[in-house]
Order: structure tokens, then sequence, then C-alpha cells
């Protein structure tokens, strides 16, 4: 989801230009296999976002045993639509989705409130989007060399079932399991994001192992406080400590995760449907816990952590990197006190955080405004996103070639590729 800047000049005077990262931190060469696959300059070209598909019974054949009551499935109703599962509790409608047809899915949607039969035969249709040959016959096709896989429904059931620890715990281990898998499969081209949560750290250590040993450098989190407390609270470094120390880079996703705001401002859930006011806030949620990490110290104290911000927008990180900056010179003035920090917020985000952003988002003038922090991205094959990145970055002047930190270097930096870690 993006906001289109198509039409609007670059950003003006006054937003802060983020550096490059500090010594120690260039992003060196990538792994020699992503450089090449079929031939030509479109393959230095990662895509850092896009979606894999649970089977249906995915979580059921990947739970512990002894866990499989609590597992998710996709289950079709007498009308033949099918649904995500919990119990005998609907999360939400399989959707059709295609690149660029937003309309579809609204349609669909639309029949099944018709009470009309479906017209759509969903597990053939996703069976494609679940298949790592598929995927990678699809990104030969694209011109991609690479590409992060975040879960399809893993983004839809999290707020649902946040008042059930177990279900959420054995769900999220099962999708982990599945996805060794996937890397294996992968051809070292492949590189599913794990999927965690805070709430319980014994647990979170026996994921980061997990994940580590399969070869998975990114794990998805919901940028929500965790129990009440804020990702600065102390008792949450043992888990920022532990991203780092398995290289795993903790990434945040647009999801149906715990809201910033007070669920009164958000109305009832459209059955099967998205919030309108979920999807204007798109970007506070991640905001807020990049500033609450960067302001009360996380960054400075585990200088090796790294983040990823993936189909949150991209257009408010300019602004907000002012804000931060400006705020914090504002209130240390104004308080008396010195903020405790080495850099300007604007310096741990440059260093340490990277950014997705969508063609008709501008990446151009974003870098212009904030420093080389971008990333490439297609969301393939949800219906907001798009089959044919390379064509839709070349119509705006991005190019691989011109463009190598926006295109390979960052989704680089987040995987570890630089080379600075074996395993």
């Amino acid at each position: 989801m993006g906001i289109d800047l198509a039409a609007t000049s670059p950003p003006g005077p006054g937003l802060p230009v983020a550096g490059p990262a500090p010594a120690g931190w260039a992003i060196l060469a990538p792994r020699s296999e992503w450089t090449s696959v079929t031939g030509g300059d479109p393959m230095t070209f990662i895509d850092c976002d896009t979606h894999l598909f649970e089977p249906a019974d995915m979580w059921a054949r990947y739970c512990e045993p002894s866990e499989r009551d609590l597992a998710l499935r996709i289950a079709d109703d007498e009308r033949g639509y099918s649904w995500l599962m919990h119990g005998g509790r609907r999360l939400g409608l399989a959707e059709p989705h295609r690149p660029r047809e937003v309309d579809a899915v609204g349609r669909y949607r639309q029949r099944w409130l018709a009470g009309l039969d479906s017209d759509l035969d969903y597990h053939a249709f996703a069976a494609p989007y679940s298949d790592p040959a598929a995927r990678l016959a699809h990104m030969d096709e694209a011109g991609l060399a690479a590409s992060v896989l975040f879960p399809n429904y893993g983004i839809s059931w999290e707020r649902p079932l946040a008042e059930n620890l177990p279900a959420t715990l054995a769900n999220m281990s099962a999708w982990n399991r599945w996805i060794g898998e996937v890397a294996a499969a992968g051809q070292g081209r492949l590189h599913p994001v794990g999927h965690l949560c805070l709430r319980d750290l014994d647990w979170l250590e026996i994921q980061l192992d997990r994940l580590s040993g399969d070869g998975i450098r990114l794990a998805l989190i919901p940028p929500a406080l965790v129990d009440g407390k804020p990702f600065s609270a102390p008792e949450l470094d043992r888990a920022w400590a532990s991203f780092v120390d398995h290289g795993i880079t903790p990434v945040f996703h647009v999801a149906n995760q715990p809201r910033p705001f007070d669920e009164a401002w958000y109305g009832p859930d459209p059955e099967g449907g998205v919030s309108v006011m979920t999807t204007i806030f798109l970007p506070t949620a991640v905001s807020l816990a990049l500033t609450d990490m960067i302001i009360n110290g996380v960054l400075d104290r585990y200088p090796d952590l790294r983040l990823g911000v993936m189909e949150l927008s991209a257009v408010w990180v300019p602004l907000h990197l002012q804000m931060m900056d400006g705020g914090l010179r504002f209130s240390a003035s104004f308080n008396g006190e010195g903020s405790g920090l080495a850099l300007k917020p604007s310096e741990y985000f440059a260093r340490q955080v990277r950014v997705a952003a969508f063609a008709n988002e501008r990446p151009d003038f974003l870098t212009k405004a904030s420093g080389d922090i971008f990333m490439a991205c297609s969301d393939y094959p949800h219906t907001e996103g798009t089959a044919t990145p390379v064509s839709d970055y070349h119509r705006v002047g991005l190019v691989p070639d011109t463009s190598p930190g926006f295109f390979r270097d960052n989704i680089a930096f987040l995987l570890r590729a630089e080379g600075d870690r074996s395993r």
C-alpha cells in the first residue's frame, strides 16, 4: 500500500537527509548466487516483499501433535467459499489475489454477500503461490534474483487470536517449521520470513535457534506493546540481544495486529474485508515502535540490530526523521537535560533501518530527502501489488545498475548477506 506521489515535486528544503551509514556499516557485495541466474541486468533485483500462501492444512501438518487442536486451517463452506478458520470461527475469506486486480477481490466478496455460490476453486487457484518451483519460475519471468517471502494468512490472524497465546505460538511455530523446507527448495533465491512473538522469551529463543539453523534471516513481529511494555522496556533487551546473536532481523509488515489507537476509533471489522481507518493510518504503529527503540536507546545499545519495514508506506519517513531530530533537540533543551544518545535519531535510522517503497511512492524523491535507506518490492501476488516491478520502477527512472542500494544492497543488509556472518 502506498500513496501516489507520481505528480508531486521532490521534497523541499528542511527535510533531513540521513547521511551514509557510519564506518563499518557499508554494504558489501551480495552472495554470488544472487548476481545472475538467467542472466541480464535485471537479476540484480532482490524483491524485499512477496507473499507465500500457506496450504490449507499446513498448520495441522507442522504443529506439534499435542497442539493440533489449536491449528488454523482453510476450509470450504456450503457455498464453496474458502475461509481461514480457527476451530469453528471464521477469521477471513480466502480471496482471489492477482496483481493489480483489487476490484476482483471486491466483486468476489460482494458475490458472497449476495448469497451466490463461489465461482472459484480457491485451492487450485492458490496452489502455485505455495509452490517453491512455481515461485522460482515467476521470478525468472519477472527478472528477479531473489525474493523475500512473507506469510499470506499469517498477516491476518494475529489480532483475532491475541487473547489465545498458546494458539498464537503453535501456529507461528508451524509456519516456522514449514518455511525451513521452502528455503531449502529455493536454491538460495527464496528467503521466507519467520513469524515471531515477544510475549514468551523462552519460546522466542527456541524459534530463533530453529530459524537460524534453517538459514532464515528475517522474522516478522508486530509493532505493538508486549503485554503492556514498549520495545524499549529493559525486560525485552533479552529479545533484541537474541535477534542479534542469531543473525536474524526483525521486520514489520502490514498485518492484522494489535492497533495503535483505541478500538473504538476503528468501528466493527467488516467480515472478509479491511478497515479503512487501518488503511489510512498504516504507518502509525511502526513509526511509534521505531521511535521508541531509537529515542529510548535500543538501537544505541544494540548497534548490530537491524530492522526492516515492508508494505507500511515509505512517504512518511522524511518528515518523521525531521520530527524525531527536532523533537528530541527541543525536548532536551526545554527540559535542560541531555538526550543520552551518541547520534541523532535520523542517524540511528540510517544506520539500522531499511524501508520498502513502491514505485508510485517515488523512491527517487524519498532517497534524495532521507538517504539510501529504501528497498524495491512487488508485494506479489497480492492484488495491491505488481507482477512487473522492474518496468514499474523503470518508469520512474530507477534501474538496478544505477541504484544498487535500492534494488539489492539494502535488503542484502537486512539478510546479512554481506559476508559478516558464516551461519
